[in-house]
């Protein structure tokens, strides 16, 4: 018997108690100090007559090495078609152009094609996406630049994929500044729209100095506005924050704000933090940035203080949260790159891109749609490769199946390979996880 390779364990924050989990075998425990160190000693020096022993084969934690490598594979099978069955997100750019000047920016520095969507592109977008993923589940998201320009072309254009996603049964998503959803509304009813995601960085003062028009002038009360309305005709808002040094203190400001505003009472709005870091490039000093595990640290310290904060966000610390509400852990967690799997990206240009994190950077076409369908085929089967199977840093890690490789994108600029890791900290997110969920 071995101690399972998968098994993650630390001590929980603030708290004399350990917690151990094992994606593998799916379960998870929280240990006193004195059982912890039993399992540390039978990890250092292997007992069978150990009378925990027979608890922790049962629960994976001590497992045969064969056993364990014939339940990876068949984790790893049936992860695989899952996700064949997963549903596929399709984001289409119709531009990248943008009436906002946001402090941080990644798309700042791309050279946008001289082109302008059509209604013929638009054709043949939908058309690519028929043939493509006819036997497949999918919505499409509408992405920038800023789709919703106040502009009688960019409203013709919208109204018109919002025509043809109607008539083809296809739920819309959108990504916008929010700074003219007023004048879409209209637009936005003719279709089924799961979620239109928003962007707020603070309260007032703090968000109009992130995310200002590009001639300066401030956009937070228009933005709010454009929120309620959409509350108001039943369209479901997730509001995001993006997060970094500059506003994370004003966090319990804007949960106190949405509170008051009632949009946290609303069935039609949800949440979601964004970390702000250096995608392509960092247009201002990286010093600003927070790491991913800096950034739970000072959650779990606000969140002390300002509780309000929970009926706004509620980290998920990892897997925390989800064992959390569900009582059980999530499947073994093989791959978090949705790139050329369950998630594309394509532009106005005709080209075709992994994900968003890829679509309109030079360099990362991995195709057209239009003029006529070219694919590079070669590294679209590369990145649909990339798992912790095949990036050799992941294979060894005990933070496999909770971690998934992280971020293909990320990964590539930092390494210029696409099957190199993006490592998350699970072991520090688990520590608070535990903490703020169990203790």
């Amino acid at each position: 018997m071995n101690y399972s390779k998968y098994n993650i364990s630390s001590k929980i924050k603030d708290s004399d108690k350990y917690y151990i989990v094992n994606l593998l075998s799916g379960n998870a425990d929280i240990l006193s100090s004195v059982e912890f160190e039993q399992i540390e000693t039978l990890r250092r020096e292997f007992q069978s007559d150990s009378v925990l022993l027979p608890d922790l084969i049962n629960k994976g934690y001590f497992t045969d090495a064969e056993l364990e490598k014939k339940n990876y594979r068949n984790a790893y099978l049936n992860f695989l078609d899952q996700r064949d069955d997963d549903e596929v997100q399709i984001f289409f750019v119709p531009n990248y152009a943008c009436n906002f000047a946001c402090s941080y920016c990644y798309q700042d520095e791309y050279t946008n094609a001289k082109t302008e969507v059509t209604f013929e592109i638009v054709d043949s977008f939908f058309e690519y996406v028929a043939k493509t993923f006819a036997e497949k589940k999918k919505y499409i998201t509408i992405f920038g630049g800023e789709p919703l320009l106040n502009t009688q072309k960019q409203k013709a254009i919208i109204a018109y994929i919002f025509q043809k996603a109607s008539s083809a049964g296809i739920e819309l998503s959108l990504v916008t500044n929010g700074f003219h959803l007023t004048e879409y509304i209209d637009v936005l009813k003719t279709a089924t729209v799961r979620e239109i995601q928003i962007t707020l960085d603070g309260t007032e003062a703090i968000h109009n100095k992130r995310r200002l028009l590009k001639n300066g002038n401030p956009t937070f009360d228009q933005i709010v506005n454009g929120i309620d309305e959409c509350l108001k005709n039943d369209l479901v808002v997730n509001l995001r924050m993006v997060v970094d040094k500059e506003n994370i203190n004003s966090i319990p400001d804007l949960a106190n704000f949405a509170i008051e505003k009632g949009w946290t009472s609303s069935q039609f709005f949800k949440t979601q933090l964004g970390r702000n870091y250096e995608l392509h490039h960092c247009q201002f000093s990286s010093d600003n940035l927070l790491s991913r595990i800096s950034l739970y640290e000072e959650l779990y310290e606000m969140i002390k203080s300002n509780p309000q904060v929970t009926k706004f966000y509620e980290p998920s610390y990892s897997i925390s949260k989800f064992l959390f509400e569900n009582g059980e852990l999530p499947n073994p967690l093989f791959d978090s790159c949705p790139a050329c799997k369950t998630e594309w990206a394509f532009d106005y240009t005709g080209h075709i891109y992994s994900c968003t994190a890829t679509v309109g950077k030079p360099g990362e076409s991995l195709g057209t749609f239009y003029p006529e369908i070219k694919l590079e085929q070669d590294t679209i089967e590369l990145w649909q490769s990339r798992d912790v199977t095949e990036i050799d840093a992941c294979k060894e890690c005990n933070l496999q199946l909770a971690c998934g490789g992280g971020c293909g994108s990320v990964a590539k600029n930092i390494t210029n390979k696409i099957c190199s890791p993006d490592c998350r900290p699970v072991k520090e997110l688990l520590e608070l996880g535990f903490a703020a969920y169990f203790e």
